[in-house]
């Protein structure tokens, strides 16, 4: 039988004794694997370190703003240290010890092939558990929150009891109420009107429910309406409207105030006087109005005013993602080729003009859309030709970027080809290197354009127009099943922009 030679790998010389190792890597994290020549894990280990200090520090600091001496500043923030950073400086200073022991054991000679990647785990972990109490992570808030939100988001996840509506009849009564009371003035009461609703209040003056210096809410004079003459059996809403004529529903205990009318359609109910903010200048006896409403749907279903709308910004969400991206392949073409670098690179003025145009795309997509839509509204205005001007820029720049590199990709067989011929560039750019950058170039359009639909459906949240500007209105008005056709509506358009793109993609390229 042959003899078989065993090869053992070389071990590699320790640069410096473990022991200097070690306590060089205590006096500063990682300088005992730099020692040792492990440029990279010893620099991962010092900046870890490092950092993960400089962040604890910045989190006390935090902590204790307010405070005016350094010891008062310490006393505050180490008695305020939640949890987590006491976590976290435990490890950070655990993974110093590690770091030590790493560097000792790694110039060790029976330890000095050993590949030990345990200590990237610990780093791993203090960063997460770092990261946790930074972006303030507090699942029982999420928990026992959930259900008070519930009935928000149940309306955006169905809301399309909003979709459809009806006419409405409305029968309606109102009755002066003085502000606040003074002797000898007091509203006229109402007058009767044979077969229309009546409402009488008693007393016919009083003073606004207020707020107190820690904003809890005073209550106001108690009012009691009666009213007859309205539909029997039917629901009756309490309004209230201040002197400039807004009105708005009047609320007790959270909820809307509704009282039923009875056989005669008579009702009776007693009401607090609602909180109303009022301009300093409206000083003196001010006139309200309390008025009972009903409100009866008539006729067939018909879409309601926030899907109309939704549609019309929808189809105007989905153009401006169209023309943002027409205009931006006209102009990103063109620059594409000023940002290749093989074809740029036959003088130093075509080289310097490459790195211009690179570096005007780089600063160009690091802004995001939603940025250049703010500086759009500042030029032109709200509106879609302000979110039309920020996803053109957006689209130059990352078209671009990917036509360029697509360009820089391709086989340069063809072109020395052309080029052996004679033909000049603008002959070789178009029989050599067309045939090969339109089908990436294709690609990425289908792609870009799917990405300004989505985005401009972002854009419109900061005046940019199409249906995000409609979704910021919605929820801003606390109209969630309005702002749930919304969100539908965008989640719709975009998966069937994303199986059209997919099958544009299948068949041409």
């Amino acid at each position: 039988m042959a003899n078989r030679t065993t090869i053992t790998p070389e071990k590699k010389p320790a640069m410096v004794p473990p022991i200097v190792a070690g306590l060089a890597s205590l006096i500063l994290p990682g300088l005992g694997q730099l020692l040792n020549r492990e440029i990279k894990r010893g620099l991962i280990l010092l900046s870890t370190i490092l950092s993960t200090l400089a962040l604890i520090a910045w989190r006390v600091s935090l902590l204790a703003r307010y405070e005016v001496s350094f010891l008062d500043k310490l006393n505050k923030a180490v008695s305020r240290v939640p949890g987590f950073m006491i976590l976290v400086l435990g490890g950070t200073v655990g993974l110093w010890i590690w770091t030590v022991w790493d560097s000792y054991q790694r110039n060790a000679p029976e330890k000095r092939q050993e590949k030990n990647n345990g200590i990237y785990v610990l780093v791993a972990v203090v960063f997460i558990v770092l990261g946790w109490q930074i972006s303030q992570i507090d699942l029982y808030k999420l928990g026992s929150e959930l259900p008070d939100a519930w009935p928000p988001l149940s309306k955006v996840l169905w809301p399309w009891g909003a979709a459809v509506t009806r006419d409405t009849a409305e029968l309606s009564a109102e009755a002066d109420i003085l502000v606040p009371c003074e002797s000898g003035a007091a509203p006229a009461i109402p007058e009767e009107i044979a077969g229309e609703p009546y409402i009488m209040a008693n007393p016919t003056c009083g003073d606004l429910s207020s707020l107190d210096e820690n904003n809890n809410q005073i209550s106001g004079t108690t009012l009691s309406l009666k009213g007859h003459g309205f539909a029997p059996n039917e629901e009756t809403q309490i309004w209230w409207a201040d002197p400039i004529g807004n009105e708005f529903r009047v609320r007790q205990e959270g909820e809307y105030v509704t009282v039923m009318s009875d056989d005669e359609g008579a009702f009776e109910i007693d009401i607090i006087m609602p909180y109303r903010l009022m301009p300093p200048s409206a000083a003196g006896l001010q006139i309200h109005q309390v008025e009972a409403k009903q409100i009866t749907e008539i006729g067939g279903l018909k879409p309601s005013d926030p899907l109309l709308l939704c549609i019309e910004k929808m189809v105007e969400t989905i153009f401006l993602g169209m023309m943002a991206t027409a205009i931006g392949i006209i102009f990103a073409v063109p620059v594409s080729f000023l940002a290749a670098k093989n074809m740029m690179s036959g003088s130093s003025l075509s080289v310097s003009l490459y790195y211009i145009t690179r570096t005007i795309l780089n600063i160009i997509r690091s802004i995001e859309p939603m940025i250049w839509a703010i500086l759009a509204v500042v030029v032109v205005g709200l509106g879609p030709f302000a979110g039309l001007i920020a996803l053109t820029l957006h689209t130059v720049a990352a078209l671009g970027k990917l036509y360029s590199e697509a360009i820089e990709s391709i086989d340069p067989g063809p072109i020395e080809a052309i080029q052996a011929t004679g033909a000049n560039q603008l002959q070789t750019i178009v029989y050599a290197v067309l045939p090969q950058v339109i089908p990436p170039f294709v690609s990425f359009s289908i792609y870009r354009w799917d990405i300004n639909v989505r985005m401009s459906t972002i854009i419109g949240l900061v005046g940019g127009g199409g249906i995000g500007f409609l979704l910021t209105q919605y929820i801003r008005l606390l109209d969630y099943r309005a702002a749930g056709i919304a969100v539908w509506f965008i989640a719709i358009t975009v998966a069937i922009l994303d199986f059209v793109s997919a099958k544009i993609r299948e068949r041409y390229i």
